[in-house]
């Protein structure tokens, strides 16, 4: 038994630590977008500030090992305290660091209802890193001169995503519902869906202009043009992965054939052109 305990801990002590390396070299970039609104890349989700006098919101806060690198990021842009986290949906790159914003610094998370129910139900649920404010449609904010509108499109990379809209700034934090210059990840297992992604997609292009301005989830600072080629990847893929399934062909078969040459520089190290196939197939 203290065979086993000692093994244990070890596990766990090599688990923490490969964590902690892993983002030992990380740095927080921080770049200006319009108005009172910055983008923050580092490891994950690409993170949306408003920063001014009333205080600092952010949209997403990556993974936890992050967390003081992003306050110290979010430093240098504003004295002013964090003081409103959003989530956009419930994945640990874009909510890890919920507990620390929370308890350490006295900020409150809003997410859609579905982002609590989903982290409060995981195995090791951390009650700290749960939204403290929920809704079903939206919420809006009147921070640092602009107006924020939050509002959830369902069935999409999640059954929980919202995406932000800066009003004055004109800039769009669309969430994991745009992967600029990638095959995206559906997360079918919670509730994502193909046509809703690509339906909410075409949604949020009707409210955008050529103007506009797009962080999104993942990738660098976009405008309309990209997430317009974006959704043309997306349906292109999507109809001729689901004739070949119309015309009989299995999954192993449409993987063999493989998608055009002209998807290639898409793919990438967590969904490349095998997993996007198997996800357009299901």
């Amino acid at each position: 038994m203290k065979r086993l305990l000692i093994l244990a801990a070890t596990v766990s002590f090599c688990a923490t630590t490969y964590a902690q390396d892993r983002f030992a070299d990380v740095q927080i970039k921080s770049s200006h977008v319009a108005g009172s609104v910055h983008m923050l890349v580092g490891a994950g989700g690409n993170i949306g500030v408003s920063a001014g006098d009333d205080g600092t919101l952010i949209v997403d806060d990556q993974f936890a090992p992050l967390a003081e690198k992003i306050d110290a990021a979010l430093g240098v842009l504003s004295d002013s305290p964090t003081k409103y986290v959003i989530n956009t949906h419930y994945h640990g790159d874009h909510t890890g660091s919920n507990a620390f914003f929370q308890t350490q610094k006295g900020a409150t998370v809003f997410a859609h209802e579905n982002v609590r129910i989903r982290l409060a139900s995981a195995e090791k649920a951390n009650k700290a890193a749960l939204p403290v404010v929920t809704y079903n449609d939206g919420v809006k904010f009147h921070l640092n001169g602009d107006t924020i509108h939050v509002f959830h499109l369902a069935k999409g990379h999640t059954d929980g995503d919202s995406v932000v809209w800066f009003e004055k700034a004109n800039v769009l934090h669309s969430g994991d519902l745009f992967f600029k210059d990638r095959f995206p990840y559906i997360d079918l297992g919670a509730g994502g869906d193909v046509k809703g992604y690509i339906e909410s997609v075409e949604i949020l292009l009707t409210k955008i202009s050529d103007t506009t301005k797009i962080i999104p989830g993942h990738g660098e600072l976009a405008n309309k043009a990209d997430y317009q080629r974006f959704v043309a990847m997306m349906k292109d893929t999507y109809a001729y992965v689901q004739q070949k399934k119309s015309d009989g062909l299995s999954e192993e078969q449409v993987l063999a054939l493989g998608l055009d040459d002209k998807w290639d520089a898409w793919s990438w190290n967590f969904i490349n052109e095998e997993r996007w196939i198997k996800t357009l197939y299901q």
